[in-house]
């Protein structure tokens, strides 16, 4: 399995440092999410870790080897990368966005096979875009746009995935089946996925291993039992929270301690 790694990266945009030597080892083959509150670095690391965003010290390895020194197409064939808000051009149908995943594999002799019909047929089954394959993006629902997105990153077929909110615009049902198809693909073919997810009991029920952020630091990081503590949560979050397991997954479960409680025991 291929390895990713940070070491002692330094991240920011202009003149402003969002991240200062931060180091983190991806776990091979597991599902990694990032949490922590608005502002603290996660999406900025995820940019980091996929060669978006060049840190200004330190380096990302991708098997031992440092990222920015290897070549695009290598890069895009090993990690799929799926950031917030992306862009395409207008009049572009679901199915030619997705075919786009595949293009990291096309050879000059030969632009289109096979193989490449069947991962984007597969992947627009697999999101449940099939039937809106010859759609043009801009007609779709903000859920169904994120869903063609997720399926363009399937696409591509890479043994690393990393996501940036990959459930934002989706109802809870369409968060629910994403969550469990990146597991699927993370149980089935080994894949290791990086996400970026606000809602943490979603985020303990999916995640191997949690790694919580706060002001560009990693905080703490580890399963989720580890993570997930009444005092982790206000460290990260400033919220009073009970943590209990949850019926279902036995997973940590974060119960919010709301003012309003507060206020009506005081009346």
């Amino acid at each position: 399995m291929k390895q990713l790694s940070a070491r002692e990266i330094s991240l920011g945009y202009q003149n402003t440092t969002i991240i200062n030597n931060l180091t983190l080892e991806i776990p091979a083959g597991k599902i990694t999410i990032l949490i922590g509150a608005n502002g603290c670095g996660k999406s900025t690391l995820l940019k980091g870790l996929g060669r978006i965003l060049h840190p200004s010290g330190g380096m990302v390895y991708l098997d031992g080897k440092a990222i920015q020194k290897l070549p695009s197409k290598t890069v895009a064939k090993t990690m799929g990368i799926l950031p917030q808000n992306p862009s395409a051009p207008e009049g572009l149908t679901v199915k030619d966005l997705v075919a786009q995943g595949r293009y990291p594999h096309q050879k000059w002799w030969q632009q289109w096979s096979m193989e490449d019909e069947k991962l984007v047929n597969e992947a627009l089954e697999i999101t449940a875009m099939a039937e809106f394959a010859h759609r043009e993006l801009d007609s779709l629902s903000g859920g169904q746009r994120q869903r063609a997105w997720i399926a363009m990153t399937l696409a591509q077929n890479t043994e690393i995935l990393l996501l940036d909110e990959p459930t934002t615009f989706l109802d809870l049902a369409h968060q629910i089946e994403v969550l469990d198809l990146l597991t699927e693909l993370n149980h089935r073919l080994g894949r290791t996925i990086v996400i970026v997810l606000h809602e943490l009991n979603q985020a303990a029920r999916y995640a191997d291993y949690l790694v919580a952020m706060k002001e560009g630091y990693i905080y703490v990081q580890g399963k989720p039992e580890e993570v997930m503590t009444t005092e982790n949560i206000w460290e990260v979050f400033g919220l009073s929270a009970q943590i209990i397991a949850d019926p279902v997954s036995n997973t940590p479960l974060c119960i919010p301690i709301s003012k309003k409680f507060s206020f009506s025991q005081l009346s």
